[in-house]
């Protein structure tokens, strides 16, 4: 019973950390680590004592794969940058550190599914808004939930 409780405190933390990450890249295109490091430890927790969404060895996989992919991609737009003379740059350190928790929530299945999602809707959020920023948070976390929700209901 006590378990529970506690694993429901834990998932409706993670859904308020998720609403202040998306609302803090949507008005201050920043991702702030008091918000990011919290998630982290909530899916490790739920992913080492309940094996939810994912398992513990599944997570780690996940979560180092997308945080590798998403620094040499973060590597490759920062040498663009330069050349382009953008004045700022195109996915910061709080997008990759998200990516990489995302890798922890979801597994490596997960976050490639997450990553489709987030790119499509994020495309089509900037078409309609003519707009040449996209916050990447919010688009994530909706492509997260949209993966964790085909995962529920594929596998």
């Amino acid at each position: 019973m006590i378990f529970n409780i506690f694993f429901s405190l834990l998932i409706a933390t993670a859904i308020w950390l998720a609403i202040m990450i998306s609302g803090a890249d949507l008005r201050r295109r920043i991702i702030p680590d008091a918000y990011l490091f919290p998630l982290m430890l909530i899916g490790l927790i739920l992913t080492t004592f309940y094996s939810f969404p994912t398992d513990i060895s599944n997570a780690v996989i996940g979560a180092t794969f997308g945080y590798i992919m998403a620094t040499i991609i973060g590597i490759l737009f920062d040498k663009l940058q330069k050349n382009k003379n953008i004045p700022y740059p195109p996915i910061g350190m709080g997008d990759i550190k998200l990516i990489g928790v995302g890798g922890l929530w979801l597994g490596t299945n997960g976050l490639g599914l997450a990553l489709i999602f987030a790119c499509l809707i994020g495309a089509i959020w900037a078409r309609f808004n003519q707009q040449k920023y996209i916050p990447f948070a919010p688009f994530f976390l909706i492509g997260g939930f949209l993966s964790f929700l085909t995962g529920l209901f594929l596998l």
